[in-house]
């Protein structure tokens, strides 16, 4: 059999057991419903808002209309596009009730394709399914699915294992070839950013980390440029997103992604706090994590032939789980609190989504027979057992509950929002979830009638007996854009609540509410496109450049 077809065979076999171990970790389903985890609404919701978004012709949604049941919030300007988007696009394509199972799925298998790509250059085929499938199923996944539905962390994870396999590759060569390097980790670092925001904090951490040590190992000053270049590729190609993200945080209340709960210092393994489902759940998490970083140091101790044949990969592996670990304790609070950004991502012991990596390699490097990594996979699930049954087990949503979300969708009555992502002066705990879309603020009268009620585009008439304001059941925001009778206006927010105040003169009043492109967003985009093409032109010289070194070898 010719070499190549030997190959496709071993690729489709290791995709089908990468599948199948990614279903398998969905078979409690089947008995139990859909995980109903911390994150889970907001996801979904999500997805329902964006699907709904692209019938009305939205290509890219800022502005979630039916949060904060129907006076809405910007929550797509900061939550990054890859993960409702792909669970947009699954929920369009399959059965709603279906679609959490199958971006579950998707996201797994990613993970695991990710991993054996890094773990074949290292070792045989059988050793490196093994690793594959076992960072499919690793315990932080498990955690991720069943407790916490963090779909967008879980959908990241597939980037680690590229980002060590690129950083690798870097190290080993030199010179212009090096440097080709620069395009396809910036693709990385801005698929981070545009991924999920805690992980493209601790990705970049880690990034800088990893080269530092190898640069230090090889006395190659050279790699600290290449990575400094694979940085900024990576923002500006992610501008789109990154820009209006940094920028807007002044027209929200982003503190509150960092409120009490949601601290460094309220999540830091094994801490206590007054809440009793919080301290549970931290318990679960902390055992976890002890036992993962527990089983990775002693088996990379273990591999003692790793250890002498591929140190700087042994050597940046235990650096890695272990200042992850270190992370993840308390004693590094001043760390969190001074480190730019890294507050941010809120929990430390999301640190496992490195240690999980780094785990799912040290197993298959350091217990080479079956028998022992069969134990460690034994222990590891009865870690998740005991959790799930003496310490807090999952929540779990049936059919009706999810068709109760497509509802809530359909009839306009909308959702809880999102506190960090709620419009500065405003204030949901006292709107009125029952107002209509316009009502008269004042004592005036008039007749209203609306012509068009989009995500990003509001169109009423109202006949008004007496000059007076009128009440939009919309939270006010810089990037709305409102004209009377073709005149833009300024808007005010209705005291308290911070709905929308638009004045209006007596008679005939047309009103046309627009969501318009802030410059941030206009330079932000431009910015990911020119370095797109950039890229595209760079990618095209060095491939034409190397095959001409081909041809005259």
């Amino acid at each position: 059999m010719p070499s190549s077809r030997f190959s496709v065979l071993a690729a489709r076999y290791s995709l089908v057991a990468i599948a199948v171990t990614a279903l398998a970790v969905e078979i409690p389903f089947l008995h139990y419903g859909f995980p109903s985890g911390h994150d889970v609404e907001f996801h979904l919701y999500s997805w329902l808002e964006v699907s709904g978004q692209w019938k009305q012709g939205v290509v890219y949604p800022r502005w979630a209309a039916l949060a904060h049941f129907g006076y809405g919030e910007p929550r797509f300007i900061f939550y990054p596009p890859a993960s409702w988007t792909l669970g947009a696009a699954l929920s369009t394509i399959f059965p709603w009730t279906w679609a959490s199972c199958v971006y579950i799925w998707v996201a797994l298998i990613a993970s695991g394709v990710s991993m054996h790509a890094l773990a074949r250059r290292w070792l045989n085929s059988r050793d490196a399914l093994f690793a594959a499938c076992l960072y499919t199923a690793n315990p932080y996944h498990l955690l991720i699915v069943y407790w916490r539905s963090a779909f967008a962390e879980l959908l990241a994870s597939c980037l680690l294992p590229l980002l060590l396999l690129l950083i690798l590759k870097a190290a080993e060569k030199t010179g212009r070839e090096r440097w080709q390097i620069v395009a396809p980790l910036g693709l990385v670092l801005a698929t981070a950013w545009l991924t999920n925001a805690p992980a493209a904090v601790m990705i970049h951490y880690s990034f800088a980390l990893l080269v530092v040590i190898l640069a230090w190992r090889r006395r190659s000053p050279s790699l600290l440029l290449v990575a400094a270049a694979a940085v900024v590729v990576g923002a500006c190609l992610s501008a789109f997103y990154l820009l209006p993200a940094v920028y807007e945080q002044k027209w929200v209340h982003i503190a509150e992604a960092v409120s009490q709960g949601s601290r460094p210092q309220d999540n830091f393994l094994f801490v206590h706090t007054t809440d009793l489902d919080h301290d549970a759940f931290n318990r679960i998490v902390s055992w976890i994590a002890v036992a993962e970083l527990f089983v990775t140091l002693s088996t990379l101790a273990a591999a003692k032939r790793w250890r002498a044949e591929r140190r700087d990969f042994w050597y940046i592996l235990a650096a890695w789980a272990g200042i992850s670990g270190v992370l993840m304790f308390s004693p590094t609070s001043f760390l969190w609190m001074h480190l730019p950004k890294l507050q941010f991502m809120q929990f430390p012991w999301r640190w496992l989504l490195c240690v999980s990596m780094i785990f799912s390699v040290a197993v298959t490097i350091g217990l080479p027979r079956w028998w022992s990594r069969l134990i460690v996979c034994c222990v590891m699930l009865s870690v998740i057992a005991i959790a799930w049954n003496r310490v807090q087990g999952p929540w779990w949503d049936n059919t009706a509950d999810l068709r109760e979300m497509q509802d809530n969708r359909a009839t306009g009555v909308g959702y809880e929002g999102t506190d960090e992502y709620t419009p500065v002066g405003a204030d949901p705990a006292v709107i009125d979830k029952d107002a209509r879309r316009v009502t008269v603020d004042g004592d005036a009268h008039a007749a209203i009638h609306v012509s068009l009620w989009n995500a990003e585009s509001k169109l009423f008439t109202a006949e008004m007996t007496a000059p007076s304001n009128v009440a939009v059941r919309l939270f006010n925001y810089p990037a709305w854009r409102v004209e009377v009778n073709g005149r833009e206006v300024k808007t005010g927010a209705k005291q308290g609540s911070g709905q929308m105040v638009v004045p209006l003169d007596a008679g005939p009043n047309r009103v046309q509410i627009t969501f318009i492109r802030t410059w941030d967003r206009k330079v932000g985009g431009w910015i990911s496109v020119v370095t797109a093409m950039a890229m595209l032109v760079w990618v095209f010289f060095v491939r034409r450049t190397t095959n001409a070194q081909r041809v005259q070898a």
